[in-house]
């Protein structure tokens, strides 16, 4: 009986990684395309070089201590996309602003910090242990998270950058970004943080009028776990981070790192979920030991209190941050040992 099973599941396995499914690259194209209408699109910039990397301050991240949020806020609607509560709100000055709420809120806030430092492009994160919100209406998610007088604990504030649009979807697979050095930098950190959900609809193009579009990964809140699938990886866990492996195997020229993402194998009869997911481990295989190392060097330079900052930014205790930043440091060494 369990061999007819697995006979069966692996029919419908063949059958599923036999199905054509349209290429990333020209998903992402034709995403792009339709936001821009007839207008040619110009390849968006994944990576700046910062050459201040040692100075820059990751407790207040990419948006800086000047957008920080301040003042008061009032409601303005729930948000019901994704699996984490979400809503928005407005300061008093007229920003809006994305709350996350759940454990994503304190694991993206840190992850942006470490990968905004060594010169990629994030979405400016904040996060408040409490947040007062004016007319805060009852949420059907994340209820448990809000008092009764409106008081909202854990929250990850993701600010509005007033004229910024989205324009599209980028790939891990894109051709135009294959192979460079800077995509491996990416596809590294990714592994350094265990980033297990590196689906497409995370990343996004932004732009704003005359100014640069942006290669961003947008939701960086599976992080800080151990990755494997949905009855083994966690997220915003410390004890799993500090047990979980960083390299997997080291050959003469390339390096592969530890991503498991492949879904317990009843997903199967799920074929495009069960593709993607297995498609995700292939992301951060076989990276030049070269471009390893060269993301090592960048996160080299900074210092335990700067790598520090990026934990006590995201509400983690004194313990927490000591182990957080103590685990980093050990993952930038094997890097630089390559």
């Amino acid at each position: 009986m369990r061999s007819g099973i697995r006979i069966l599941m692996a029919t419908l396995l063949i059958i599923a990684l036999c199905s054509p499914v349209p290429a990333p690259a020209q998903k992402m194209k034709k995403a792009l395309n339709s936001k821009a209408g007839k207008t040619a699109f110009e390849p968006a910039v994944l990576w700046r070089e910062p050459t201040d990397i040692s100075r820059r301050n990751l407790f207040y991240g990419q948006g800086g201590k000047e957008h920080a949020p301040q003042g008061k806020f009032s409601f303005l609607e729930e948000d019901p996309k994704g699996s984490n509560p979400k809503f928005e709100i407005q300061d008093d000055q007229g920003v809006k602003w994305k709350v996350k709420l759940g454990p994503e809120a304190q694991s993206e806030t840190a992850a942006t910090r470490l990968v905004w430092a060594v010169g990629y492009f994030t979405d400016e994160d904040y996060y408040l242990p409490e947040l007062r919100v004016e007319g805060m209406k009852k949420l059907r998610r994340g209820q448990k998270f809000v008092t009764r007088d409106g008081i909202v604990h854990g929250a990850r504030l993701e600010r509005h950058i007033k004229g910024e649009k989205k324009a599209g979807q980028w790939s891990w697979f894109d051709d135009r970004l294959a192979g460079t050095r800077e995509m491996n930098g990416l596809k590294v950190m990714m592994a350094l943080i265990n980033n297990w959900d590196l689906k497409q609809s995370n990343n996004e193009v932004y732009e704003e009028q005359g100014a640069e579009r942006r290669y961003v990964i947008a939701d960086l809140g599976a992080t800080f776990g151990k990755t494997g699938n949905t009855m083994t990886r966690s997220r915003n866990s410390l004890n799993d981070y500090l047990k979980s492996k960083f390299i997997d195997r080291v050959k003469p020229q390339q390096v592969d790192f530890v991503l498991r993402s492949r879904p317990f194998f009843l997903f199967a009869f799920n074929p495009r979920y069960y593709i993607e997911r297995t498609r995700m481990e292939r992301i951060v295989k076989e990276i030049p030991r070269s471009d390893a190392r060269w993301i090592g060097s960048l996160l080299a330079r900074l210092s335990d209190q700067q790598i520090a900052d990026a934990f006590r930014a995201a509400g983690y205790s004194p313990q927490e941050v000591n182990a957080f930043t103590g685990k980093v440091r050990e993952r930038i060494a094997e890097l630089n040992k390559l």
